[in-house]
């Protein structure tokens, strides 16, 4: 059975637009509830509730905390914001397929949805810095953090998923030369195609870059600044002023690029680029394996500590001055479930003991997405269990702080309802909000 709510809107399908909320001086469009379902539905995210009832309330409750910001000025960081609305847009070409199937899927040119998603990721950058600051003080003590883990009955503890640590030490076998030569020598031959108007660039990145997922818009990579591009590829591709000229072969930590200026806004460039990288042969991955086994045979008979050997030896910028712990992206812990692990990695401490170093393997740096060869060491580990204060200290706290914050946020809203003028049109009215301030700031 639909909604009141729900109802109103489908017989109202020929009014264009309406105001169907005000909240301060700001008003609540039925286009802005219809484009947030939409964009929800195709992003697979749940709504718990009827949307016309669930959406206006969230979008109303955006608005109060933007307000706040506006007084406390604060301001999202505008190149963050591109970077975000630069990915978004790439992931929904790649999912929908096209720039055309997404435009009528949303029923807007390309340039209005980015100005839209710019609006959005803004908003939510700006809400998640006063949400940050309105809870900045919600740090609970050691004695109040044992107190609710006391009141938790033990049944409703989480199962805590065994984690280990592990520390590695990495390195890229040594590319012959011939080997880069013939991988200059092929984008030599695709600057030359495109210079003398032989081929076009894009063609050729669909066909050969190995950076797959710009290969499939030709290379391109959207709109971006300098600090989002690697140093070395951010100098020739921002020197670049003639788009009908491709730049001179550009060595990164990825491989080796040539590149094409589409366009220059400002401090934001786009461009397209062709990445080739050095194949290994089965001999350099061999040598590789077996100078690690040497380097692996010297810690083992503790003439040198793993963390000496790391020093020396290891290429891993990521772990090298960390005496090789690997740290979890998801997390910023050094912590791992054994599914975030790399699986090469996950497979090898498996049945390791703890301190115990692994035989040397070939494994896939997933930052470069080349072939390195490492060793492992397994730290500690922690078989999977009940949440308890001795090994999950941290995870308790973190439970604690979401629980006093969400509860001071609601404190906060109901009193910024309380405050604010809302009206809420009687046809978009009829629903159970999530705070009940909504219609007490109404009749007030």
């Amino acid at each position: 059975m639909l909604s009141l709510a729900a109802t109103t809107a489908m017989a109202q399908d020929n009014i264009i637009d309406e105001v169907i909320w005000i909240v301060g001086d700001e008003a609540i469009l039925r286009s802005e509830v219809e484009e947030e379902r939409l964009r929800a539905q195709y992003e697979g995210t749940p709504i718990k509730g009827d949307p016309y009832c669930v959406i206006p309330e969230q979008i109303a409750i955006q608005k109060l905390y933007l307000h706040q910001a506006e007084l406390d000025s604060i301001e999202a960081n505008e190149s963050s914001v591109s970077h975000q609305v630069d990915m978004r847009i790439n992931w929904y070409l790649n999912q929908i397929g096209s720039k055309e199937k997404m435009e009528e899927y949303f029923r807007k040119s390309t340039s209005d949805i980015r100005e839209d998603l710019m609006t959005q990721v803004r908003n939510q950058m700006i809400i998640q810095q006063m949400q940050q600051k309105l809870t900045e003080n919600v740090k609970p003590t050691p004695a109040e953090i044992r107190r609710y883990f006391n009141s938790l009955p033990a049944d409703s503890l989480p199962m805590m998923p065994a984690q280990v640590e592990v520390q590695i030490l990495s390195f890229e076998p040594k590319v012959p030369v011939e080997e880069i030569e013939r991988i200059k020598s092929r984008l030599r031959d695709f600057q030359e195609r495109v210079n003398t108007g032989a081929s076009d660039f894009a063609m050729l990145a669909r066909l050969y870059s190995e950076d797959t997922e710009s290969a499939k818009q030709g290379g391109e990579l959207g709109f971006v600044g300098r600090g989002q591009l690697v140093s070395e590829f951010a100098e020739v591709a921002f020197n670049l002023n003639d788009p009908k000229r491709v730049s001179r072969i550009v060595q990164t930590e990825y491989g080796y690029h040539i590149i094409q200026l589409i366009e220059k806004k400002g401090e934001r460039i786009n461009c397209r680029h062709i990445l080739l990288r050095p194949r290994l042969s089965t001999n350099d991955k061999v040598r590789a394996i077996e100078r690690l086994d040497s380097i692996a045979d010297v810690v083992r008979q503790e003439k040198a500590t793993f963390e000496q050997a790391v020093a020396y030896f290891s290429e891993d910028k990521n772990t090298a001055l960390n005496a090789g712990l690997m740290i979890n992206p998801n997390t910023g812990a050094s912590k791992f479930e054994y599914q975030d692990l790399p699986p090469e990695v996950a497979k090898q401490i498996y049945s390791m003991n703890i301190n115990e170093i692994s035989k040397p393997f070939v494994m896939m740096d997933q930052t470069k997405n080349r072939e390195v060869v490492a060793i492992v060491k397994l730290k500690s580990r922690v078989q999977a269990h009940r949440a308890n204060l001795s090994d999950d200290y941290q995870t308790i706290r973190a439970m604690l702080e979401e629980k006093l914050g969400n509860e001071l946020l609601a404190k906060w809203l109901e009193k910024k309802m309380r405050e604010t003028y809302v009206h809420i049109d009687p046809n978009w009215s009829g629903c159970e909000f999530t705070y009940s301030g909504w219609r007490r700031s109404e009749k007030e």
